[in-house]
């Protein structure tokens, strides 16, 4: 017989054109199976055609089959229990058919336990040891047998019913969980026993790990009869909520004449009546006991619990209810107020107890007020503000600048920060009325400086006039003691009359910075504000609105809506009797006007961008082609304006943000889509080079030339009619 099964579980084969027994499970030529030859499957799988084609260690990463289920272990030699049920889990982990078993830990249990079996492949029970369990062997209400110790499977959790459902198995049905007889015995004894005098639980374990680090501060006085000047002495009490103690501290102030102690009262329990006599260590206790014998047994004694609590010490100590803002203490026979609480505290009491009056107790002498700081008047000696300085300590040092201003307001690129005014002299010198100065107001450190324009055949020389510093305004008096007053960036504007140093100078008009600069920050100047200025207009005209109409409709014959700059000024004057100043009515032409803009030369534009590209050498054209070409999906040559500027964007094309959508907007076509295709071209300045001097033909708008006056105002008409409109409102 044994010759029999050798023979059925061998089968002649050859290798390396050797003859030699091979085993039955070796497949035929192509991994087919022989001719009455069944293999037996190594892993769990599933039917051929079904599931998905990925790895079983990706497709049931993590989907592990769990199952309820317990074993009989017998007991030698103990009469209490012949054998132990001991309940378990079996986990069966789907990716690489790995089996674990886990008991639950018991307390007191007295046994190991934990991980019973290992994670890894367990073989199934002779005679097939040499196959593994797989999920065909798994069921509910049937036994497995791991390692010659029989498991009883009695349920399993829902996902394991489902994917067993899945998988075509017929579930069986959930068996009980049987009690072990010993723990069920143990666990009607202990229920049985009841102490006839059980001990009072003191548990502050839950008060501690509650309020541990939570602690109420109050602002305490102490008024010591017994001080020599009976002044009130300040504490501050802290009440910590985990364990009801209470510490005190005393705020000692400068130059008191006290020794400065760590802690006023140490941290203990406060009792709220001072006792007559101290106690000794151990008199007041948590519980009391009686000694029933003495010593009369063995010169032992026999003690037990006194629930009556005979002779014991009952104290009262502060508790968090008895603390509230006006209350008075007694810490020690010394009477303490509470005056004042932190948030934490008003918080806790708000909370808990519905407190909501916190009024403090006035404590504190109000300060005496402090007597104002007189300065001995300017010596004439030096700057005004390093003259100061020497009176505000015994050592000088020099006046602090506002750095944080200059930083601010310093030139940064094309913003220079400063606003250039075009003025003349007031005065009836005919030599004199002809003069030309550039007054420069630098916003970095409100410093003005005055330059003359350079006139030929007059005998004057031109150049600086005023060095750059600040100035004073007129009429102060030098030998004082307050601080002089300068001239600030808001007495400067067109048609304002300023004097520096005794010469009166009449302020005719500014350069496009200027206007721009001042238009821009609104806030800061009236006379460039429109809102303010229509606001003011409109309170001076609004009863004669008819009468202005049909002066604006008088002043153009032909109805353009559109008249001239001068007869507009001409009119604003009459109509306001000189109410206006120069500065305002050109703000309201400028928001009114019709500007013949320049139209920017794409060559120009161009120009510009390659040279600054050139400057900071960047060639990296062809990547930048790329990635315009990688984001235009549909392959049609253009993409949004906001796209192609977020990808120049992070190649940090050296470019300012307004040139840069300058050459997109130009390049764009009728659908506003750009052609990024010729923006790169055109960017190339290594291929498509564009000359300089082909580029300029047009001036600059805010081109400062010194041997000219800055530019006028580049308004020709103002449209009247969306003025009248904004007074008035729209005539029916």
């Amino acid at each position: 017989l044994g010759k029999e099964k050798f023979h059925r579980s061998q089968h002649w084969g050859y290798c390396n054109n050797v003859a030699m027994l091979v085993g039955e499970d070796k497949p035929g030529i192509g991994g087919e199976p022989l001719p009455g030859q069944k293999l037996k499957p190594k892993y769990s799988v599933f039917p051929e055609g079904m599931g998905s084609d990925a790895p079983a260690w990706v497709a049931f990463d993590k989907q592990v089959l769990s199952f309820d289920a317990y074993f009989e272990e017998e007991v030698p030699d103990k009469n209490q229990e012949l054998y132990r049920i001991r309940h378990c889990k079996i986990y069966f982990y789907l990716e690489d058919d790995t089996i674990q078993v886990v008991e639950p830990q018991v307390k007191n249990s007295g046994l190991i336990q934990g991980t019973i079996v290992r994670r890894h492949r367990i073989p199934l029970p002779p005679p097939h040891e040499d196959q593994f369990y797989t999920i065909d062997h798994f069921n509910i209400n049937i036994e497995v047998i791991l390692y010659a110790r029989r498991y009883k499977i009695i349920d399993c959790d829902q996902f394991t019913k489902n994917f067993l459902r899945k998988m075509g198995v017929r579930l069986n049905l959930p068996t009980s969980r049987p009690d072990d007889p010993y723990t069920k015995e143990r666990r009607k004894i202990l229920d049985s026993m009841r102490p006839l005098r059980p001990y009072e639980r003191i548990d502050t374990l839950k008060q501690f790990l509650e309020h541990d680090g939570h602690v109420l501060r109050f602002f305490c006085v102490w008024d010591d009869p017994e001080s020599m000047f009976h002044d009130p002495r300040e504490l501050v009490l802290h009440y910590y909520l985990s364990d009801d103690t209470i510490d005190m501290k005393e705020i000692i102030p400068a130059n008191s004449g006290r020794d400065a102690v760590p802690l006023f009262l140490r941290r203990d329990k406060l009792p709220k009546h001072a006792p007559t006599t101290l106690y000794q260590p151990g008199t007041i206790t948590s519980r009391t006991v009686l000694n029933v014998f003495e010593q009369l047994v063995g010169n032992r004694g026999r003690y037990i619990l006194d629930n009556r609590k005979t002779g014991a010490v009952h104290q009262e100590f502060y508790r968090d209810s008895d603390l509230k803002i006006g209350a008075v203490i007694n810490v020690w026979g010394r009477k303490i107020i509470l005056c004042d609480c932190d948030e934490f505290t008003k918080e806790y009491y708000r909370t808990k107890y519905g407190i909501k009056d916190f009024t403090p107790v006035p404590y504190k002498a109000p300060p005496p007020p402090k007597p104002e700081k007189t300065l001995p008047p300017y010596t004439g000696f030096g700057s005004e503000e390093d003259s100061l300085c020497s009176c505000m300590g015994l050592l000088p040092k020099p006046p602090q600048k506002d750095f944080k201003k200059f930083m601010e307001k310093d030139r940064s690129g094309m913003e220079s920060n400063i606003l250039r005014f075009l003025a003349k002299l007031v005065t009836d010198s005919p030599i004199d009325k002809d003069r030309k100065f550039i007054i420069s107001y630098f916003l970095s450190d409100d410093t003005i400086s005055v330059f003359e324009h350079i006139q030929q055949n007059t005998g004057i020389l031109g150049g600086k006039f005023l060095e750059r510093g600040r100035v004073k305004k007129p009429g102060q008096e030098l030998f004082k003691s307050e601080p002089s007053e300068y001239f600030k960036a808001q007495n400067l504007f067109v048609g304002a009359r300023v004097c520096f140093h005794g010469h009166n100078f009449l302020l005719v008009d500014a350069d496009e910075y200027t206007f721009n600069y001042m238009e821009k920050h609104a806030n800061e100047f009236s006379v460039a504000n429109i809102s303010v200025i229509l606001k003011k207009l409109k309170d001076i005209v609004e009863p004669r609105s008819q009468e202005i109409r049909q002066v604006f409709a008088a002043t153009d014959p032909e109805n353009t809506k559109v008249i001239e700059y001068d007869p507009f000024r001409n009119l604003i004057v009459s109509i306001t009797d000189g109410a206006f100043s120069e500065h305002e009515i050109m703000t309201l032409g400028r928001y009114y006007s019709v500007r013949d803009e320049y139209e920017m030369d794409l060559h120009f534009l161009l120009a510009m961008a390659q040279e600054q590209l050139k400057k900071n050498r960047f060639e990296n054209f062809e990547q930048l082609s790329a990635v315009l070409i990688y984001n235009d999906r549909e392959k049609s040559g253009v993409l949004p304006r906001e796209i192609c500027r977020t990808i120049c964007k992070s190649f940090k094309l050296p470019l300012a943000d307004d040139d840069l959508q300058a050459l997109l907007t130009m390049f764009e076509d009728d659908h506003k889509q750009v052609e990024y295709k010729k923006f790169v071209d055109g960017l190339n300045w290594r291929e498509n080079q564009i000359p300089a001097f082909q580029t300029i033909k047009v001036p600059l708008k805010n081109e400062d030339d010194w041997s000219r006056q800055p530019p006028s105002l580049c308004v020709k008409g103002i449209k009247y009619s969306p003025l009248l409109d904004d007074l008035f409102g729209k005539e029916e």
